[in-house]
């Protein structure tokens, strides 16, 4: 079945790693069956997020496979709401992509509620990066915006039990499993705590992370087959609005 990896990046990091342009995520890609892979620039992660987008806006160009995040700061908020309908406008960006702790604002702040509120009215998806217990916040902020769906980047990192928590309580909210520890049972958990396979996601954090990691907790969570087609790739497809080939 198709495969579409909905947490990507494109870009060198700061860390000591070998990944670099666009062409190492289609070799990664291509390594796993990988068909679509939905990435946002590392540069505009970390430092910039304007000039990160117009970088990344040029790698899709020539990479049909690939899909654009958008990255919203929410430092710099009228910047980054005007930078994200360019993006959008090119038709290659599905979505919007907020990191927590680079810019150093968290749910609850007043920053990330503007940043909310701008991804809502512009009616894409959210990667937001979630790494603790401050997710318990996401429920009430999704709810004050009606049609938002945020796709909860690491569900939740090492609070992975709260964000399921999160995700069962709240329609417009999503679980991508994606991380470097691979914690025995958190998707049963999320599954017990009442999260539909419909909302469930296949992400990878590549090329930060080589995508066996993804494939192995996939593969160890006793989906069915039905099941699988579903985390996959459809559930992604009908979110983003792809069009995935069968």
């Amino acid at each position: 079945m198709p495969i579409v990896d909905v947490h990507a990046h494109v870009g060198r990091w700061q860390f000591h790693l070998t990944c670099g342009d666009a062409d190492e995520n289609l070799r990664l890609m291509d390594r796993y069956g990988i068909d679509v892979q939905l990435v946002s620039a590392s540069e505009a992660v970390v430092y910039d997020a304007v000039a990160g987008n117009a970088a990344l806006m040029k790698e899709l160009a020539s990479r049909p496979r690939l899909y654009g995040y958008a990255v919203v700061n929410p430092n710099r908020i009228e910047e980054s709401a005007a930078d994200l309908g360019r993006c959008l406008d090119s038709g290659r960006f599905v979505g919007a992509k907020i990191h927590t702790h680079y810019p150093g604002r968290l749910p609850g702040s007043r920053e990330m509620a503007e940043a909310f509120d701008v991804v809502a009215e512009a009616g894409v998806p959210l990667l937001l990066h979630t790494w603790g217990r401050e997710v318990t916040q996401l429920p009430d902020m999704v709810a004050a915006r009606p049609g938002l769906r945020v796709v909860m980047g690491h569900a939740g990192g090492d609070a992975w039990r709260e964000a399921a928590h999160a995700a069962a309580s709240c329609e417009g909210l999503y679980l991508e499993h994606c991380r470097t520890a691979a914690d025995a049972g958190r998707v049963a958990y999320a599954r017990e705590a009442g999260v539909p396979v419909e909302r469930m996601l296949f992400g990878t954090d590549a090329t930060l992370i080589d995508p066996c990691w993804s494939l192995g907790v996939l593969r160890d969570a006793g989906f069915t087959p039905a099941e699988l087609d579903r985390v996959l790739w459809r559930n992604a497809a009908e979110l983003f609005g792809l069009e995935v080939p069968v």
